[in-house]
């Protein structure tokens, strides 16, 4: 099979600038999950709650709360690499996110590229470790959702 990347001068984006690029957009994502516990935590207080009673850990609530957050990361996510391939953790490190053949990726792609990379870090990063070992340097997002991370020249 062969790799429409594969012709392109362009490199692809190693392991380490992966993850200093994810370092770089949990603070983004930290500033987004605040902002949904402040609302999640008005509303609890608005329908009667004491103000000091915290939400029960493991409740409704709470993994309401959980899947807010992770759906408003991969809004995050999702938006910014349909809308120039990068957020804001990835520009510093000249990093974008393509289709396999070179052009923008689609909506459904990159959903699914946001929803294997979850996995792959609940999976103590098994997805991204992946990429040691495949032949293409890819991890199993990239190839889950047939998008390839590439890093820019300078300018």
């Amino acid at each position: 099979m062969n790799d429409p990347l594969a012709a392109t001068p362009k490199p692809r984006a190693h392991i380490g600038w992966r993850l200093l690029a994810l370092l770089y957009d949990f603070w983004p994502a930290l500033a987004l999950w605040m902002l949904l516990s402040a609302v999640f935590t008005l509303g609890y207080y608005l329908t009667g709650h004491a103000a000091r009673q915290n939400i029960a850990p493991f409740s409704v609530l709470q993994i309401a709360l959980w899947l807010a957050c992770w759906l408003v990361t991969g809004a995050y996510a999702v938006i910014s690499w349909q809308r120039g391939g990068q957020t804001l953790g990835m520009r510093p490190w000249r990093l974008k996110v393509v289709a396999a053949d070179g052009g923008a990726p689609s909506w459904q792609a990159l959903c699914v590229r946001y929803a294997v990379a979850t996995f792959s870090s609940l999976l103590a990063g098994l997805g991204f470790w992946w990429a040691w070992v495949d032949r293409k340097k890819l991890t199993l997002h990239d190839r889950a959702s047939g998008t390839r991370m590439i890093r820019l020249p300078k300018k």
